[in-house]
Order: C-alpha cells, then structure tokens, then sequence
C-alpha cells in the first residue's frame, strides 16, 4: 500500500486552516442559515464523510483533492456534532470537550498500543489509515467544542481566544525547533489547536463590519475560502509534479 498523505509543509497547514474554517462556515450555513437544525445536519454531513472517507480508503495513492475533501468532511460535520452535543442535548462545552478528549485518548492509547507507533508520515495500513481518520475527525470536533469554549464560556471572548490559541500554536512551533518532544504528539496538539484558531477566523469574515468583521455572511465566506483552499491544492500538486520530474531527469 502506497503512503496515501501530504508532506508536512507550510502549505499542509495553511490548507488545514483553511478546510476547518471552511467546514465552521458550511457548517453554520447547513444548520443555523439554512435552519435545517444540528441534529439532521450532523446525520447528513456524517453521512457525507463516509462517502468521502470510503473513496479514500478505496484509493491506492495520495490524490490532494480527495484527501483534503475527507479533511474538509471531517471539519464540517465535527461541527455540527459538537454544536449538537453541547447545544441540543444540553452537555455544554466543557463536558462536551471532556468527552471528546477521552474518545480521542482511547483512540490514540488503542493505535499506539497495536502498533507501536502514532506515525502520521507513513500511513501503509487500512487498519491505521481508519485509526488515522477517526482521529482526524474527533480532533476537529474537539477543536470547535474547545473554540466555541474559550470564546463563550471562559470569559475570554473571540478577541482573547484567538490570542490564547495562537500564543499556544507559537509554543508548538517553537517545541519542534528546539526541543526533542515527539513529533506525533506536538502535530496532534497543533491539529486540534489550528481548528478552533480557524473558527476564529471565520468569526472574523462573517461578522459583520460593525462588529469588526469583514461581513462576508457564511455563504461569501465559504467560497472564498474554497477557492483559496483550491489554489493551495493545485499549487502544491503542480510543484510536487515539478520536484518529482526534475529528481527523475
């Protein structure tokens, strides 16, 4: 089975904010603008996320569109799960990400526990590739109950939220330069961490200019960010062909 992921570049990041704050503004617009609620929302956007994820598994190499289609699967209907969690059936942030991070923890402990690894550069098994996604998906729902968190319950608000994550993101950026933390653990931290930093961006383009955002409703913030997440795709999948052409001259 040929390795099916992205190199960990900048650009790997940058698509990774952009696809989870893509899935918090497609989210808020199946389930609040177009009021077809969290709990039918959830269902249909979960059902998506198989489709997506089954088409991935199917595949026998890395194709950028599809795995950032899964990645984009995972966001949205890691939103409307954890709205539906802490809203609809009352457990509130806080215990909403309390319970996200057992789940979350017992997937990791089982992945490293049968495998004796959390590499996420290599991903050769269907067995780790589904360990993998489920991972991916509850960090992003965890991600949006930790955001939604900092910004409504710990009194920080959006301005102080987005200060405290992007304070902590610096920290993991500065643990892989110069300290001997495992990798896996401090990609995993940022992978979590980078989901409600994006919410908070969102925040920002679809507030309203009064409010100090850029007022571009969840419809215009959502295709912006869709064709600045299918510019980075394209762009990185021409230099990989342009690399891997001149290595093979």
């Amino acid at each position: 089975m040929n390795n099916k992921l992205p190199q960990i570049t900048i650009f790997f990041w940058i698509m990774k904010i952009c696809a989870t704050t893509l899935g918090e503004t497609a989210g808020d617009l199946v389930s609040m603008t177009m009021q077809v609620g969290y709990a039918v929302s959830s269902m249909v956007l979960f059902g998506l996320f198989l489709v997506a994820l089954f088409t991935q598994l199917r595949a026998k190499s890395y194709y950028p569109f599809l795995y950032w289609t899964v990645i984009l699967a995972t966001s949205t209907a890691g939103t409307t799960m954890s709205d539906f969690m802490d809203r609809s059936l009352g457990l509130g942030y806080a215990n909403g990400s309390l319970i996200l991070v057992s789940i979350l923890l017992a997937i990791f402990i089982y992945w490293y526990v049968t495998e004796r690894s959390l590499n996420v550069n290599d991903i050769r098994t269907p067995k780790v590739e589904i360990l993998y996604w489920l991972a991916i998906l509850f960090s992003n729902t965890l991600g949006t109950a930790l955001g939604d968190f900092l910004a409504d319950s710990s009194g920080l608000g959006f301005a102080g939220g987005a200060l405290l994550i992007g304070g902590l993101l610096a920290l993991v950026v500065l643990a892989s330069f110069y300290t001997r933390m495992p990798r896996e653990f401090l990609f995993w931290i940022a992978f979590v961490l980078t989901r409600p930093f994006g919410a908070t961006f969102g925040d920002l383009l679809t507030k309203p200019s009064e409010k100090g955002g850029f007022d571009l409703g969840t419809m215009g913030s959502s295709l912006v960010l869709t064709l600045v997440l299918l510019s980075c795709i394209a762009y990185t999948t021409w230099n990989n062909a342009r690399q891997l052409k001149a290595v093979n001259r």
